[in-house]
C-alpha cells in the first residue's frame, strides 16, 4: 500500500473535493489556453474551471475557505499579483480527474496533458474494446500523468500495470492519479524505456514526445529525424519484450515530408521480413500546424497523429 506525505494527502483531499463538486474540465492545446486567457474578461479566475482548469489567477475569497487551505496544505498556492495561481491543474478523461502542470508548461520536468492525451485513450479503448487476449501485465512507457496507465488498470483490474518514465515529476503525479482513481493494480517506476522493467508483455503503451524541442523538455522532445527518435526507439525496446499475441500500441505524432511518411517508412523496414502483424493508421492528419512556421519544420507538409499497433505471434517459430 502507497504511503503519501502530509502534502499529498492534502492535494488527494483537494481533488476529491472537486469531484464531488462537479468540476469539469478539458484541456486544449496550449495556443488555445493562452488565445483563450489573452481575452481581457478572462485576466482573473472567476469559478473552479478558471482557477484549477485555465490556471489563471484568483483572489482567495474565491474559492470556500476549505478548498483554499487544502490548496495551502498540499503547497499549491503560488503569489501572482494582489492574488494567486494553482501550480496544477486538473482535467477530466473518461470520468477521472488528473492532476497536470500548471500553464504553460515551460519547465523542464512538465507533466503535459492535452488533446494528445485525449487521443491517445481513444486509441486504448479502442484496443481493448477488440482484443480478446488476456492482459496479465502491461506497461507504459514514458507514462507522464499517468493517464494510459490508469485507463488500462481500470479496465483491467486483475493486470499488473507498471508506468516507467524518467522524470520524477511525472511519476509522482502519476502515483497521485491512480490513487486519485483506486487504480490499485498500478505501480509507477523510474526506467529509461523498458530498461528497469524485467520480462515480458502482454500490452505495451506509449505517448511518447515526438516534436523537436529546441529546449529539449522531457514532455515534448523527440528527438532524432524529425522528432521520431524516441518513438523509434521504443519500437525496438519493445518488440523484444512482448509476450506471444502481446501487442505495443503507439500513439506519436508524425512530421510528413515531401507528401510521404517516414516514420511509417522506418517502421516497415523494422519489420519486414519478421513474423509480426500490425496496423497502422492516421488518427488525426493536421496537430501542431503552428509548429510548421520555424525551427526544424519548416519543409515539412504536415504534422500528423498516428496509431501504430503490432503484435507478436502466439508462437515463434
Amino acid at each position: 500500500m502507497t504511503t503519501h506525505t502530509a502534502q499529498e494527502r492534502a492535494l488527494l483531499a483537494l481533488a476529491r473535493s472537486l469531484d464531488e463538486r462537479g468540476y469539469h474540465f478539458i484541456t486544449p492545446t496550449p495556443l488555445t489556453h493562452a488565445r483563450v486567457n489573452e481575452r481581457p474578461e478572462n485576466r482573473m479566475a472567476e469559478d473552479l474551471a478558471g482557477v484549477f482548469g485555465w490556471n489563471r489567477p484568483f483572489h482567495a475569497d474565491l474559492l470556500p475557505p476549505a478548498l483554499f487551505s487544502l490548496m495551502d496544505q498540499a503547497e499549491l498556492l503560488e503569489p501572482c499579483g494582489s492574488g494567486w495561481r494553482s501550480r496544477l491543474r486538473f482535467s477530466r478523461l473518461d470520468g477521472q480527474l488528473f492532476a497536470h502542470s500548471a500553464f504553460p508548461t515551460e519547465a523542464a520536468d512538465a507533466v503535459f496533458f492535452g488533446p494528445d492525451t485525449y487521443r491517445f485513450a481513444n486509441a486504448i479503448r479502442c484496443h481493448l474494446d477488440n482484443h480478446r487476449g488476456e492482459i496479465r501485465r502491461a506497461v507504459d512507457i514514458g507514462c507522464g500523468s499517468g493517464a494510459g496507465a490508469v485507463l488500462v488498470a481500470l479496465a483491467r483490474p486483475q493486470a499488473e500495470v507498471l508506468a516507467v518514465d524518467i522524470n520524477p515529476a511525472a511519476l509522482r503525479l502519476t502515483r497521485l492519479n491512480a490513487a486519485l482513481a483506486g487504480a490499485e493494480n498500478l505501480q509507477a517506476l523510474h526506467s529509461d524505456l523498458l530498461g528497469e522493467t524485467v520480462g515480458a508483455f502482454d500490452l505495451i503503451l506509449a505517448n511518447p514526445p515526438y516534436l523537436v524541442d529546441p529546449g529539449e523538455r522531457t514532455y515534448r522532445h523527440g528527438g532524432g529525424p524529425l522528432g521520431a527518435g524516441l518513438s523509434l526507439a521504443i519500437v525496438d525496446a519493445a518488440l523484444a519484450r512482448l509476450a506471444p499475441g502481446g501487442t505495443l500500441l503507439l500513439y506519436t505524432g508524425v512530421a510528413m515530408l515531401d507528401n510521404a511518411d517516414p516514420f511509417l517508412a522506418a517502421v516497415r523496414e523494422r519489420l519486414e521480413g519478421r513474423d509480426f502483424s500490425w496496423r497502422y493508421r492516421e488518427m488525426d492528419p493536421d496537430v501542431f500546424g503552428e509548429e510548421l512556421l520555424e525551427g526544424a519544420y519548416t519543409a515539412c507538409d504536415r504534422i500528423a497523429a498516428v496509431v501504430l499497433e503490432v503484435t507478436r505471434p502466439l508462437a515463434d517459430g
